[in-house]
């Protein structure tokens, strides 16, 4: 499987003879591209990656006193967020298809107009983001989720995570309006049902307790970026796609709001769809966040108003969050220290019976890769591609051994010997390996149910083996095809597996498709 990171590691191509026609910026800087054509495409993906700006909220301006700067952020309350108890504060973020600011005042045309955001109000959370920041804030790591991924959504059922918010939002306005209630008070109450629905999706998708809320709104992402002088990033090869207004080309340039909107917005022409739009947000980010710990952006006056002026209009935070607090706290974070990952991916191709496009996510999977992410190791080591696993059948079930095979194989993990048992009885399913902790086994047990993993010292290091008892009804089990019909795929599954983190301190943008 390709690298998330298309390109990784590539010279830069050159942007000679393409004329700048931006707003002016200091001749030091690299010469912005042409003006990307903003062109109208579907609400949905007008916000592909606002939330990277609140990455640089939270982790750019801890040496600062900042008290003028988050002064005038909206504050939401009784999200059912955690309390820091695990050693990190884990925040999650998001980017609103929103037609308002951060205090709910509509845009004026000019600014509808300049992101040619339409009339439609939309409430899909497109970005979606979970960082964490271990208690000495030496470091962070930033995990991506889809916003196609098809997960357990509480109250709902199975639904794409991006619609967790607006779905949960609408149901719950509908029934208050229905109890007689204000339409004032049923669109306060509704948002924030929607807000923990969200919060409550990513919980169970990651196994990772949210402590804190961040959202920012559609005009947030172009306000903060202009704010902070552009960002630079890097293509591979030209690019011109008039869906999301990319009109860019080949190698390093620094982008204005607009533009920075459309280069991550862009999904068409892309090999991986979604997925490689998710590797835009993260070479932005890190960008941006390097930018903010290298520079110390608000050193200058002008920018830190206009940074106040645009944090006001774009962001929400939770209202137990000590903001001054915990930016003390990450006062000796760098750049390097800053990791961006992606979920891994069952299927980037799945469709529900009705035709809809899904993005299939193995929950046991996604948490053993948060864990290594969260962790501060690689959690490329040990992912469900780089596992193989013998399954040995000795349950007397005939078939059984390929059946599990089979549904491993549709996880992403490799399997070695398919066969019958022939080493005595064995009473309990169960996964061997040299050591009961080796993480391999362990990413093999909770792949088929969350079976036991025992130490068997014959093991050669690195094996793996799955041997089925009687008792076994995990994947590949008669018991377990007893599912949601409508959670099918069309053809062979598209499983995408993580890339190594990109970081935050590399000298320059990373080249991109």
């Amino acid at each position: 499987m390709a690298s998330l990171i298309p390109g990784g590691g590539v010279t830069c191509g050159s942007n000679s003879g393409r004329a700048g026609r931006t707003r002016a910026l200091p001749q030091n800087r690299i010469p912005t591209t042409r003006t990307a054509r903003v062109r109208s495409t579907r609400p949905g993906q007008v916000l592909a990656a606002a939330t990277a700006t609140v990455v640089f909220i939270v982790t750019g301006f801890g040496w600062h006193s900042v008290d003028s700067l988050v002064s005038g952020i909206e504050r939401i309350g009784n999200l059912g967020l955690g309390g820091d108890s695990d050693g990190a504060t884990d925040i999650l973020m998001v980017g609103i298809d929103s037609r308002t600011d951060a205090h709910g005042n509509p845009l004026t045309p000019g600014e509808r107009a300049m992101l040619h955001a339409g009339d439609e109000v939309g409430t899909n959370t497109d970005t979606i983001v979970l960082l964490r920041i271990p208690n000495d804030g030496r470091s962070a790591a930033a995990i991506s989720i889809p916003r196609d991924s098809y997960v357990d959504i509480p109250g709902i059922g199975m639904g794409k995570i991006n619609s967790a918010y607006g779905s949960t939002k609408e149901l719950t306005r509908e029934k208050l309006i229905d109890q007689g209630v204000s339409s004032d008070d049923a669109e306060t109450r509704s948002t924030q049902a929607g807000r923990e629905a969200l919060i409550k999706s990513v919980a169970n998708l990651t196994g990772i307790t949210v402590d804190h809320y961040a959202e920012v709104g559609l005009l947030g992402f172009v306000l903060l970026t202009d704010a902070v002088g552009g960002v630079e990033i890097c293509l591979n090869n030209p690019v011109d796609e008039p869906m999301s207004g990319a009109d860019f080309p080949a190698g390093r340039q620094r982008l204005n709001g607009a533009q920075a909107l459309s280069f991550v917005r862009q999904r068409h022409e892309l090999p991986r769809g979604d997925i490689d739009r998710i590797v835009r947000q993260q070479v932005y980010m890190a960008s941006l966040v390097h930018q903010a710990l290298s520079a110390k952006i608000l050193a200058n006056p002008a920018r830190l108003r206009e940074l106040s002026d645009a944090v006001g209009r774009s962001i929400v935070l939770d209202d137990g969050w000590d903001v001054l607090d915990f930016m003390q706290q990450l006062q000796n974070l760098t750049a390097g220290k800053v990791r961006f990952g992606t979920i891994p991916v069952k299927d980037l191709n799945g469709t529900l019976d009705d035709g809809t496009s899904v993005v299939r996510v193995d929950p046991p999977t996604v948490r053993t890769y948060v864990a290594a992410m969260i962790g501060g190791s690689d959690p490329t080591a040990a992912t469900p591609s780089q596992i193989t696993a013998d399954v040995y059948n000795a349950s007397g079930t005939p078939g059984l051994a390929g059946q599990v095979a089979h549904a491993l194989t549709d996880k992403g993990f490799g399997t070695g010997t398919v066969d019958n048992w022939i080493g005595g009885p064995i009473q309990t399913s169960r996964v061997m390996s040299g050591s009961s902790s080796d993480p391999k086994a362990a990413a093999v047990a909770k792949a088929l149910g969350g079976l036991p993993v025992r130490a068997d010292p014959g093991l050669p290091e690195g094996a793996v083996r799955v041997v089925l008892a009687g008792d076994y009804s995990g994947p590949g089990s008669a018991a377990s095809t007893m599912f949601d019909l409508s959670e099918t795929s069309s053809g062979t599954p598209t499983p995408v597996p993580p890339a190594p983190p990109i970081d935050a301190g590399q000298n320059g943008p990373k080249c991109v498709n």
